[in-house]
Formats: structure tokens, sequence, C-alpha cells
């Protein structure tokens, strides 16, 4: 039996949080509130996961302003609902798009999941015209092709998930001159700092259009 999902966590964070004085006039927890959720709303923490929106302020601590700065400074206790789902985890999302390296998904909010070709359905083959993955399901009338097509609900199980620090870096310690940057710099594709790798080589995962049917 396919378990519940359980994809969202609160979790207790620690921050200080910088109030600028032209809020001041404003309830002192719906500023902290605001400020929280505009540092941290839909950004990825490394190790954590996507953080979604504040659950609750569990404390803070006195406020100070600092000479040459006219904002408050408060250290603030809050707990923050986060998307990690667990290890072993079921969830259904849609096909955003296929590619060699697999199946892309996505949840609507969350667009960095992908079933590599090992982990779906096998037998499976790859369509370059159709640009989608396809299992060869096996009858006794012989082999019936499944597309995996895009906007197609899908059901998987999460078996890894990839932070990647995406925290900017400084120079490194000896370099040689710096080579000019080429047009082929700027169109490198931006690596995702979080990604959940999924499977569907299991009964009952996979299109849910298959096992309805």
């Amino acid at each position: 039996m396919l378990s519940p999902s359980i994809m969202f966590v609160a979790v207790e964070m620690v921050d200080t949080v910088r109030i600028p004085p032209w809020n001041f006039q404003r309830q002192f927890n719906e500023a902290i509130a605001e400020e929280l959720n505009k540092k941290l709303a839909n950004k990825v923490v490394y190790q954590v996961g996507l953080c979604i929106c504040l659950y609750d302020v569990t404390k803070l601590e006195d406020s100070y302003i600092f000479p040459g700065d006219g904002a408050s400074h408060t250290k603030v206790h809050f707990r923050y609902v986060v998307f990690h789902p667990f290890l072993d985890e079921i969830l259904v999302g849609k096909i955003k798009y296929c590619s060699q390296e697999g199946v892309h998904v996505s949840l609507g909010f969350f667009d960095d999941i992908v079933i590599p070709p090992e982990s779906l359905q096998q037998p499976a083959k790859f369509d370059e015209a159709e640009q989608v993955w396809v299992w060869e399901y096996e009858t006794d009338e012989g082999a019936h092709d499944l597309y995996m097509d895009q906007g197609e609900e899908i059901r998987f199980r999460v078996t890894d998930e990839v932070f990647l620090d995406t925290s900017p870096t400084g120079p490194s310690a000896a370099t040689d001159t710096p080579a000019a940057p080429t047009a082929e710099d700027g169109g490198q594709t931006k690596e995702a700092p979080y990604t959940l790798i999924g499977t569907i080589s299991e009964p009952g995962l996979g299109l849910l259009s298959w096992w309805n049917s």
C-alpha cells in the first residue's frame, strides 16, 4: 500500500532580523514576519530544503539600534515551513519534459525532480522524434508502447536528494590573468541548488493513467 505524503516540515531556525525605521509604526510581529518571508520564501537553504512560508515565531530577543544605522536588529527564533520530502516518500507530480537524462517532473511549486532512465519501468526506450520516454509493456499479444507524455500525472518514490552549495565564493588564491568571457559563459545553465531523484520502477508507480485503466 502506498503511504501518504508528508513532504512539508516545520524547521526551527534562528536569524537576526533588521527592521528599517519606516516600518516602526507597524505591529512588530507583522514587520518581523514580512522580513523573514522576504528573505526566505521560495529560497533553498543548504541541507534544509525549499522554504515556503513562516509558521510561527517562538522567541524574540532584545532589539538593538547600532550607531549609524537607524534600523532595529532583533535575534528571532522561529519555525519555517519547508519542502523536504523524506527518502522513500511517494509523491505525485506532472511530467514537465523528457530528455536523455530521464523524466523531469514538476510539483507546480518545485520543478527540480528527475527520474533517471535506469529508474523507469523496464524495458524503457527514449523516442528521439517525440522526445519522450516509452515503457515497452509486455503483454500476451506482444510489447505495447506506453508513452510518458508532457503534462501527464506521475506517481514516483523519492530515492535521493542532491544539495548544491550556491553561496558566493571568493577568487582563487593564485590565478593567472583571467581569460576574457565568451558568449558560451553567459549561456551556461544554472545548476539547481536542490534536486530530488525519483524512481517509478515498482508496481503502482508511474503514470496514474497506467494503473487507473
